[in-house]
């Protein structure tokens, strides 16, 4: 038990220190100012997660030796890059991870860095540093005149564990690679007198317009994530005090976004009786570098309380209360096994869920083929309904729902098609939460659209929708939110079109708005041949 109970907390762990990193990352990605300051700064934040030993990006030279020339590092053992030679030729200091990594344009990882062959020329160094493991993750932006490279170079991690790098892990990095590449190259599209080591800018506006969306789509995906878990992030630099909170947070503690993040605001905010304890908290936290983890109480300006728990920058709200319910019973001498076995399936299920939006999302932005599969309509509405809710109780909307029976299957990404709804649903509880004069009615139907499609409708009470504005919210980055991104809507047409099918939004005759789409139905002869596509091979009979 005390094994299990330690394997869960590792986890736990581990998973608060991703999101952690990632978030910081992303805000990086946006904050930067220079090149050599979003490398260094990136290198910086991936070391401080705890999960690495050392973190190097190189860029490739087109010497006559190939080199990989270190361009930012942080981490224990820097010496070890001036003692070391890496190529990304065919020599022999090209056979490691960061020569093969840019030769092929893939990933490569050593799993044990004492028996693998391909690291022999470096081993002595890396294991008087303690390296056991490590990585590199291609960074490589073509640019627009026959397939010329703008950027070249590597992403290269170490670990003091062996195998430390598994499938997922890689495929982590990889995206945040990606978004550095593209980071990097609309830095030099706007910064051309700022080039270094020799590299051609971006030269046309598509492509510098192109860079900046992917970061701003990351952002807003980020964003969007937070506002329908109600939970914030922050990230806080001990050393200089500055720190950074992410709209959701600033909607928690009721502040406006205008108010520069400190600690004094967050002891204004907390309970008096509770004051105390914060404050022995983060000086503890600042003294030791440690993850902040506790519970207290805030007190807001109107005179309600809430309750609000610090758990490591975790976004991921209903895995941590999970795995802490989990925890909890195994601790306990009379614990109840099914009830922690239920608490881990939900941990499982919530995981699950969580990389399933995150892998759909991804494929999305690349525009990659995702898995899709016949589907229920109805059941994934309904699935969106228990997700929202607890949010539609705690602003008085009541939710309704209007299914028809006889609605045939589609084929669909179940995932991408539940955050469509998803989306409509929680943009409609917002637009009902101004209504004061009456309680917010919510209705979703479905039903048979012509012949050959079946349709989904969002119908509102809010505040409606300008007549002028009905096409244009679909706009990427056109919001008429005060704190809006212009992200979610035009992330729903974009799947559903993908679909096939065609996302619109009407205004009420009385008061509020109605989002429809509509998707291709499943004919009978598909629903047939898919059936039996499945169904067992029980032999055949003759006589």
């Amino acid at each position: 038990m005390p094994e299990q109970r330690k394997t869960h907390e590792e986890i736990l762990n581990r998973l608060n220190r991703r999101v952690r990193t990632f978030y910081q990352c992303n805000s990086v990605l946006f904050q930067a100012k220079s090149e050599q300051e979003l490398l260094q700064s990136i290198c910086e934040i991936l070391v401080a997660g705890g999960e690495l030993r050392l973190a190097w990006i190189g860029y490739c030279e087109d010497d006559a030796e190939k080199t990989v020339r270190p361009v930012a590092q942080a981490g224990y053992g820097l010496d070890y890059l001036a003692r070391v030679k890496v190529s990304w030729g065919e020599s022999e200091t090209g056979q490691g991870p960061a020569g093969i990594a840019v030769r092929t344009g893939k990933a490569c990882c050593v799993d044990d860095i004492r028996t693998d062959p391909r690291f022999s020329t470096w081993r002595v160094a890396a294991l008087e540093r303690a390296y056991a493991s490590c990585v590199a993750v291609p960074l490589i932006a073509y640019g627009t005149s026959q397939g010329a490279v703008d950027l070249r170079g590597t992403l290269n991690l170490y670990s003091a564990e062996c195998n430390a790098f598994d499938e997922n892990t890689i495929e982590y990095y990889t995206g945040m690679a990606a978004s550095v590449t593209y980071a990097v190259t609309a830095l030099r599209s706007h910064l051309a007198e700022d080039l270094t080591y020799g590299v051609t800018t971006l030269r046309t506006s598509d492509e510098r317009k192109r860079a900046q969306e992917e970061l701003r789509r990351s952002e807003a995906y980020l964003a969007e994530a937070q506002r329908l878990s109600h939970t914030g992030s922050f990230g806080w630099n001990v050393s200089n005090g500055e720190i950074y909170w992410s709209k959701e947070t600033f909607r928690i503690f009721e502040c406006d976004r205008a108010n520069k993040p400190t600690v004094e605001l967050v002891l204004q905010r907390t309970h008096p009786e509770d004051r105390a304890l914060v404050q022995q908290t983060i000086d503890r936290a600042a003294q030791e570098r440690k993850d902040l983890d506790f519970e207290h109480r805030l007190l807001m300006p109107d005179g309600s309380v809430k309750h609000l728990q610090v758990v490591a920058n975790q976004p991921l709200a209903a895995i941590v209360t999970n795995a802490n319910a989990c925890l909890r019973w195994l601790a306990d001498e009379y614990s109840n096994i099914e009830e922690g076995r239920e608490a881990a399936r939900r941990i499982v299920r919530d995981g699950k869920r969580a990389g399933d939006v995150i892998a759909r999302i991804r494929a999305l932005v690349r525009k990659t083929d995702t898995e899709k599969a016949q589907l229920d309509i109805n059941h994934t509405i309904q699935e969106v309904v228990l997700l929202t809710q607890s949010e539609a109780v705690r602003n008085r909307v009541t939710l309704r729902m209007e299914l028809a029976g006889d609605v045939p299957p589609v084929l669909g990404d179940r995932i991408q098609l539940q955050q469509v709804i998803l989306n409509l649903v929680m943009n409609g509880i917002e637009a009902m939460d101004t209504v004061t004069d009456q309680p917010g009615e919510m209705l979703i139907r479905s039903c048979q659209h012509e012949s050959d499609h079946l349709l989904v409708a969002v119908q509102d009470s809010g505040t409606g929708i300008d007549p002028q504005n009905l096409e244009r919210i679909f706009d990427t980055f056109y919001t008429t939110k005060p704190q809006g991104m212009g992200m979610g809507l035009a992330i729903c047409r974009s799947i559903v079109e993908a679909h096939g099918g065609r996302l619109w939004a009407t205004a009420n005759e009385d008061r509020g708005a109605t989002f429809r789409f509509t998707l291709p139905a499943v004919s009978d002869a598909v629903t047939t041949d898919a059936d039996a596509a499945i169904m067992p091979d029980h032999g055949t009979k003759t006589g």
